[in-house]
């Protein structure tokens, strides 16, 4: 089955998350994924661990794993000029080109955008940093927990205020990869673009600009009401009842979406009149009356375990689910159903475990055709394949360090 994406080649010179999250998602859809690492190192991630996958100096870290499927690893050192050549001559065969180091430090080794268009004037080049490239900010560096701080995100997660535990950031590094989401976006878009125009482009992505970008309803609770949306726990500012309650042997999550089904939800709890009331009747009255409504929820589901309510609220189509842990997720019935988890094989003939894609497509398929790469592992063969380069060549660039 053919790939969406198969006919692109893509040079990533991104590291860490947000550029490996968007160059992952263009290699699942079949792009010729071409990872550019700093001899002897690689990428940060490669030594973030533990946990780590396999032993001894083949072993590899989890976070690295996560995010680099789908890809080739090619060693390349930049400070060299013969390894600004090497990049060069890649990028003339590209089609995109990913970035996401410090703002400015490609230009310096004349791998800015101005210098790589009038090489490949088709290129799509795209650089992700934490201000944007032109910004009165851009010289200054971004990691994720910081844009969750401060473009609003911690503001909005955690209890209230009034619990004592204070801001709380997102368990996974979701301001990286919200961005490396709108980066890959971002370069299909500009690839259709290319289609009419003939030309490449460039794209900036800065990680804190995609953090404020998809704060969504939050942001318009503020623009349009006139106040700050505060810590509210598992609790949504605007639908009630819409967050987790105890039961007797734990805990689920309610997420009543319209009165019909809070009026289902009264009556699983034995509470039928609650829709009725002038109080609860509509989600407006709700929200405006929630501390009064929530007591009343809280004590009726503390009564029953998690798995009876479960069982009667899916009966009346009334959306609530558990609270599962992770490895509860990947090792339930709709994980195996739905094939959630997925195995590749890596050159060293081991299995590496995978989260597969959530996209499902009727004609093209997403592939799972590499396990993320070893360090380097693939130098010799992508600049034979994409360069034409001999033997001799490529034992000179070897020998003097430059890959």
């Amino acid at each position: 089955m053919p790939t969406p994406l198969s006919n692109l080649r893509v040079v990533d010179m991104s590291r860490i998350l947000a550029g490996p999250w968007a160059s992952q998602l263009l290699g699942d859809y079949g792009a010729d994924i071409i990872k550019i690492e700093r001899p002897g190192t690689g990428d940060d991630t490669r030594q973030w661990g533990p946990p780590w996958f396999g032993t001894g100096d083949n072993k590899e870290a989890a976070y690295f794993l996560a995010t680099n499927r789908n890809k080739r690893s090619v060693t390349v050192d930049l400070s060299m000029p013969a390894g600004q050549q090497l990049i060069r001559d890649l990028v003339s065969n590209a089609d995109v080109l990913l970035e996401n180091f410090r703002v400015g430090t490609l230009q310096r080794y004349g791998l800015g955008y101005d210098a790589l268009h009038r090489l490949n004037p088709q290129l799509i080049y795209c650089s992700i940093s934490a201000f944007g490239q032109t910004s009165s900010r851009a010289a200054e560096p971004g990691y994720d927990a910081m844009i969750q701080a401060s473009a609003g995100l911690m503001s909005i997660t955690g209890p209230a205020d009034d619990a004592g535990v204070g801001p709380q950031k997102v368990g996974v590094a979701i301001a990286d990869i919200m961005a490396g989401m709108y980066a890959s976006t971002a370069v299909l878009a500009a690839l259709n673009a290319r289609q009419m125009t003939g030309a490449g482009q460039y794209i900036d992505v800065p990680l804190y600009d995609s953090q404020v970008a998809w704060l969504a309803n939050q942001n318009m609770n503020f623009l349009v009401g006139g106040r700050a949306p505060v810590r509210m726990g598992t609790a949504h500012p605007n639908l009630v009842p819409y967050q987790a309650f105890s039961t007797a042997d734990g805990s689920l999550i309610l997420a009543v979406g319209n009165d019909r089904q809070f009026a289902a939800c009264a009556e699983c709890i034995g509470e039928p009149e609650l829709a009725r009331d002038p109080l609860y009747a509509r989600n407006s009255d709700r929200v405006t009356n929630r501390d009064a409504l929530v007591r009343v929820l809280q004590h009726a589901l503390a009564k029953k375990t998690t798995a009876h309510w479960l069982e009667q609220l899916e009966k009346r189509s009334v959306p609530a689910g558990p609270i599962n842990d992770i490895g509860e997720v990947l090792g339930n019935d709709y994980a195996r159903e739905r094939q959630l988890v997925r195995h590749v094989e890596n050159s060293a003939g081991e299995s590496v475990p995978t989260v597969a894609n959530p996209v499902d497509f009727s004609a093209t398929a997403v592939q799972y055709t590499k396990a993320p790469p070893r360090l380097g592992e693939h130098t010799d063969e992508v600049l034979r394949e994409w360069l034409g380069y001999s033997d001799e060549s490529i034992a000179e660039l070897r020998a003097s360090s430059v890959i």
